[in-house]
């Protein structure tokens, strides 16, 4: 797609969180079938409904606005889901596997984050629906939420630290 202006900037955004979106959708259930502890496994598995219910928000903001998207491949998300399963593919102990789940999934939210963060931006200056920016911002929260949860899975839930030890 080229792009020219700013809406073509919007649409080609939309476009790349859609499809990491759903890129994502699939590669969460082998991320909680992998993890060992339950709360990280259950969280995964939190996270794809909620990445379903995004999906269908971002299909709603189409809707609202009445866009059509470009057919785009989200090359980032296909790079950051590789490797994960790089990790999945070459951690033997489970405890060193959890805390790698976690730092592949915080890189996902921080790219969500980012990528909500700047359409919301964009969509601001292009004078964009406020429910479509409404509903924009609320996946963006629910994102920051997942990777506020990782951090305290990896550090209150002590899934690091059993990985420390593991190393000794």
């Amino acid at each position: 797609m080229t792009i020219s202006t700013l809406q073509d900037l919007f649409l080609d955004e939309l476009s790349d969180i859609y499809d990491a979106e759903r890129q994502l959708s699939e590669a969460l259930p082998k991320m909680a079938e992998n993890a060992q502890n339950k709360k990280l496994a259950e969280g995964f598995r939190k996270h794809l409904k909620e990445t379903e219910r995004q999906i269908k928000r971002i299909e709603k903001v189409l809707e609202i606005c009445d866009f059509d998207l470009p057919d785009e491949e989200c090359e980032a998300m296909k790079g950051l889901i590789k490797e994960g399963e790089q990790m999945i593919a070459d951690i033997e102990d489970h405890n060193v596997l959890d805390a790698a789940l976690i730092t592949a999934a915080q890189k996902v939210e921080h790219y969500e984050i980012a990528s909500y963060g700047s359409l919301l931006a964009l969509g601001k200056c292009l004078d964009i629906d406020p429910k479509a920016l409404d509903m924009l911002k609320e996946s963006m929260e629910e994102e920051k939420r997942t990777d506020e949860t990782l951090t305290m899975l990896a550090e209150e839930e002590g899934i690091n630290e059993r990985a420390l030890q593991q190393a000794a």
